[in-house]
């Protein structure tokens, strides 16, 4: 998935995903480290899950079709509108995502209408006919590539018994990720902005992936903790192919996507890459491995047996 490949049709992807993220964002319930944001990997893209602006409103979803490449807007009680994805702008896109909602009697008011933490972030949806690239064929491949990150992100994530995240994708950074809390609560610098605030308001071990971006070039596995405990930087990885990697006044355990494929059990690569980041991290910050552990998804000992 070499980042330079599919550049053009990456940046005009993450806008639509924020068009509709946004809309995830004013018609759901707020949860605890914006859990309620994220999109989901379905079958066929990914997926808002079922959301409503007001009680009594209609309850919809709004989900990205990489197989047929149409976004869909569906009610629960079966209306459905959708649209092609190739051919449009950022700014065509945004117009057909609310007309859509709109011809479903669901009217939804984006706080923001432009992008989030993106370069061009100053410029409204509705004006940006510059990103208007869409190649199938790589954003099935992308989604392809989320769906099997995903999978073994729950199987990793199923050997943590504490507090921790589901497997979900970000629209903000565009990564899909899985989060471990210690339940320690941290408290936030005064000039933190409100998503920090709560992205890390509890000491957390974040582990993930992304497509790459003009820091980091190309695809890779990723894992960090915050706050970061003294000396992570110097634990080892696995597998020797990882490096720990500075971002800022903090450090990043990264295992390039390239190096994880070439081995001979890219999947066993990736899984003993997040174990080793868990237990440097954990080893650090002194959490309970050992009480927190849940080895094969189950907590019940006797069945263990």
């Amino acid at each position: 998935m070499p980042l330079a490949e599919w550049r053009d049709t990456k940046e005009t992807l993450h806008r639509f995903a924020q068009i509709v993220g946004k809309i995830r964002l004013a018609a759901s319930a707020r949860c605890n480290h914006w859990w309620n944001v994220p999109f989901h990997v379905t079958g066929r893209g990914i997926t808002t899950r079922p959301m409503r602006v007001a009680d009594g409103d209609r309850i919809f979803t709004i989900d990205f079709d990489f197989v047929d490449h149409r976004l869909v807007v569906a009610t629960l009680d079966g209306e459905e509108r959708s649209f092609p994805l190739p051919g449009q702008s950022v700014a065509s896109f945004h117009g057909a995502t609310l007309a859509a909602l709109a011809a479903l009697g669901i009217r939804v008011e984006i706080a923001l209408p432009r992008p989030f933490d993106l370069p061009d972030a100053a410029r409204p949806f509705a004006e940006d006919t510059e990103h208007a690239t869409y190649d199938p064929v790589a954003a099935n491949r992308y989604w392809r590539v989320l769906s099997q990150v995903a999978s073994v992100l729950e199987e990793f994530a199923a050997g943590y018994s504490g507090k921790h995240s589901p497997v979900h994708h970000f629209w903000h950074t565009f990564d899909i990720a899985h989060t471990r809390f210690s339940g320690r609560r941290i408290d936030q610098p005064p000039q933190a902005d409100p998503v920090t605030r709560e992205a890390y308001s509890r000491e957390v071990i974040s582990f993930g992936f992304w497509f790459g971006d003009d820091t980091f070039p190309e695809p890779a596995f990723y894992s960090y903790t915050a706050p970061e405990p003294a000396g992570l930087a110097g634990e080892p990885l696995s597998p020797a192919s990882a490096r720990w990697v500075a971002r800022g006044d903090s450090h990043l355990a990264v295992l390039r996507y390239d190096a994880a494929r070439a081995g001979t059990d890219p999947r066993a690569a990736v899984l003993a890459f997040y174990e080793s980041a868990y237990r440097a991290g954990a080893g650090r910050a002194e959490w309970d491995v050992a009480e927190l552990a849940c080895p094969g998804g189950v907590t019940d000992p006797v069945l263990r047996l």
